[in-house]
């Protein structure tokens, strides 16, 4: 990363500027300054928590209190052939260096998401309308959006609505790495359309894109709570 070097050697007075020899011994003294300052200008972009990536994410990750370093693996995430939800653009390509048994470090973009969920989760105010605003904040973009059905008696589940998630995606929601949820308040399970945009089906509940009655809602992918 080299400085820019100008707004010093153009200060150089019109006795010294025509003399190479003055001008290259300048150039030298503030090229290592001028580098410096590029640096620091860079820093804030280089931690900045939507574009991080490597030693600066896993710093930010001590910042924010969460590593990329998974305690348990997640499990049926790499690529397959003719294996649903493993397929193209879904299944994480496994490499020589990757652990056989499930994924244990978490790659960059993943990682990302994982980070935001935390900064989020330590701001929430505790309400179900907080939690619908955390989640469209983290998944808007990539088009998910995430339903909370609280049974009233310390339990809740967490849908996952939208297009199919990619595997690694899927693993983080049902493991847990995504919950928002009060103090003592256990999940009964996390669910999953059978298809893409594909609404649950729902009794007692308006018509919407997300929940539906007979024949036009289907039944939800379950997967256990924790």
């Amino acid at each position: 990363m080299t400085g820019d070097i100008v707004p010093y050697t153009s200060l150089a007075t019109s006795e010294y500027a025509s003399k190479p020899q003055f001008m290259a011994v300048l150039a030298a003294l503030v090229q290592g300054q001028a580098d410096n300052q590029e640096i620091l200008q860079s820093l804030p972009e280089l931690f900045d928590l939507d574009y991080a990536v490597g030693a600066q994410e896993d710093v930010l990750g001590l910042w924010i209190g969460i590593s990329r370093y998974i305690a348990t693996p997640l499990v049926g995430v790499y690529f397959s052939w003719a294996t649903a939800g493993l397929g193209w653009g879904q299944g994480l390509w496994k490499f020589p260096d990757d652990p056989i048994d499930g994924l244990t470090v978490l790659p960059d973009e993943p990682y990302r998401i994982v980070l935001k969920a935390k900064v989020a989760a330590n701001q929430w105010d505790g309400t179900i309308p907080g939690a619908y605003k955390v989640f469209t904040t983290l998944f808007a973009s990539e088009g998910f959006t995430v339903l909370i059905q609280d049974y009233d008696d310390m339990s809740m589940v967490m849908a996952l609505w939208g297009p199919t998630p990619d595997a690694v995606t899927l693993a983080l929601f049902e493991g847990g790495y995504f919950n928002l949820k009060p103090g003592g308040v256990r999940i009964r399970g996390y669910f999953t359309e059978p298809a893409p945009d594909a609404p649950f089906f729902a009794w007692g509940v308006p018509a919407s894109p997300y929940a539906a009655g007979w024949g036009l809602g289907s039944w939800p992918v379950v997967s256990p709570g924790i």
